[in-house]
Parts: structure tokens; sequence; C-alpha cells
């Protein structure tokens, strides 16, 4: 009877530092996740290089390449090296045209002039092109970030279209106004593009592709998801905002013509924290066929 409680006793030791044992395991490697999340992923930016195929892009853009960032979010969770550093990678891929799509700033007007200064740096010889995000908004001063982006030669688009002209054809940008804001107008950014046109519409909010492929935009670009910054593995993005759920990142095709790309962001939101989802300068090469 003591040796059977002995050996119950002994098991049941046994059992319960295994156990602790595993839970240490877990802990670590938990641990370890989180100081990843924190202080490695955020700071590996990713280079995502997409060849697209657009029916109605004339001959002399084929091979047009767009570099596309979106939600810098300069401010307190994202340093001015991080922004820098997107620069510098981004100018030596060489692109033709450089997007921004929104979300510039974030937390306080103070951020406007520090990431106009960045920004400025971009080189492409198509033009540096952005449209502003729900957070450039809500940070106010309006007028200052106006100011700023034409001082660091941004054209910045709110419901127009710039014509870009190669070899006697021409394309043209189509800058939307943001969604959240209840700014939007497609109609108004349309009003004087033909519409047979190869049009390439920068917008913040992803979901916008529904309403861009009714008015048969052939490529929206746009930001605003951060692809949810955490994405577990078969269980995808923890977190979405509203309107960037149905498309929250990569390469998708809404309707039957229109091309959508969805960008992780260069930037973060709190908590400041990407897992198996890097932040991302894409790099998109256009082609006819």
């Amino acid at each position: 009877m003591t040796d059977d409680i002995s050996r119950g006793s002994h098991f049941t030791r046994r059992a319960f530092f295994k156990s602790m044992g595993a839970l240490g395991v877990t802990a670590g490697v938990g641990a370890l996740g989180i100081a990843y999340g924190y202080n490695v992923e955020p700071h590996r930016i990713q280079v995502e290089r997409v060849a697209l195929a657009l029916p109605r892009l004339p001959g002399a853009f084929d091979g047009l390449t767009i570099a596309h960032l979106s939600d810098l979010h300069l401010g307190p969770y994202v340093s001015e090296e991080h922004l820098l550093r997107a620069v510098q990678m981004t100018n030596a891929l060489k692109p033709d045209v450089i997007a921004l799509t929104g979300d510039l700033v974030n937390s306080s007007w103070r951020f406007i002039q520090p990431c106009a200064e960045i920004i400025s740096k971009f080189e492409a010889p198509l033009g540096v092109y952005a449209v502003l995000g729900n957070h450039d908004y809500w940070v106010g001063f309006l007028e200052l970030m106006l100011q700023q982006m034409q001082k660091a030669r941004v054209t910045l688009l709110r419901n127009q279209a710039i014509p870009l002209t190669r070899g006697g054809s021409t394309i043209y940008l189509v800058g939307i106004d943001d969604l959240l804001q209840r700014l939007a107008n497609v109609r108004r950014a349309l009003d004087r593009v033909p519409a047979n046109a190869c049009k390439i519409a920068l917008m913040h909010e992803p979901d916008f592709a529904d309403i861009s492929a009714q008015a048969e935009i052939d490529l929206q670009l746009s930001g605003h998801s951060h692809g949810g910054q955490v994405r577990l593995p078969f269980i995808g993005p923890l977190v979405l905002p509203k309107y960037g759920k149905k498309y929250p990142m990569g390469l998708y095709r809404v309707g039957n013509f229109t091309r959508l790309y969805t960008t992780r962001g260069v930037g973060v939101l709190p908590p400041a924290v990407r897992f198996n989802c890097p932040p991302e300068i894409t790099l998109l090469t256009l082609t006819t066929t």
C-alpha cells in the first residue's frame, strides 16, 4: 500500500514538473514572439514586386513602374529614421512614379513638416503623387498639410485626376479623397477623364474598390488595413479597420475588370507590433499583356 502511494506520488511530481517545463517553454516562446513583434518585424521593410497586365494600358506605358507606399504614420510609433530608410529603399528601385495612399502622419500636426521634409527626398521622373487618409484629417491643420505637400513637390490629388503622357499616349492618375471622412467623390474625380482611358486610382481605403469597379477604373492602389499588423497562421488578421476588411492585403480582381492592390503599409499603429505581416514597399510593373 505504501509502495503504491509512493509510486503515485512520484508519478504526480514527475507529471507536475513536466507540465511546468512545458509551460516554461511556451512562455519563453511567447515572450520571444512578443519581443520579435515589437522590436524586429516592424522595422523589416520588404519590397514586394508585382507584375500586372492592364488591357487598356497604352503600349507606350508598357513596363511602367510604380512604387506604392502607404500608412507612413510618422509619429510616436514610427521614427524619422524608419521613413528615411523607406525613402532610400524606394529610390533605389528607380520607379517611374511614386504613389502614396494616405495616412502620412499620426497623432499630431507637429509631424506634418518633418514628414514633408522626408518625402521631399523621393525621386521619380514622372512625379510623386498622394492622397490623404483618415489620420491625416484627424490631426487637423489641413492647410498646413497642403502647403507642406506642395513644398515637398508632392502632387496631392483630392477628387481629381492628372494625365501622364508618354510617346503621344496618355493614362490618368485619379486621386479619390478619404472615404471615412465622407469626402470620396469618384464622379468628380473622373469628370474630365475620357471614359475609355486607362485609369489608376489612389484611394486610402481598399474596400472602395467595389465603387471603383462600377466606374471601370483599371487599377486601385490602397493601404489603410496594414494587413492587420498581426496575422496568425490558419487564422489570418486579428483586427481590421472599417473599409479595410474585405480586401485587406495583396492583389485582387474586383468585378470583371478592376484590379486592386492593398499594401501592408510602412508604419504601425498601437499596439506597435507586427507579426507575420512586415512593412511593405510595393513595386508594380504594368504591362499590356
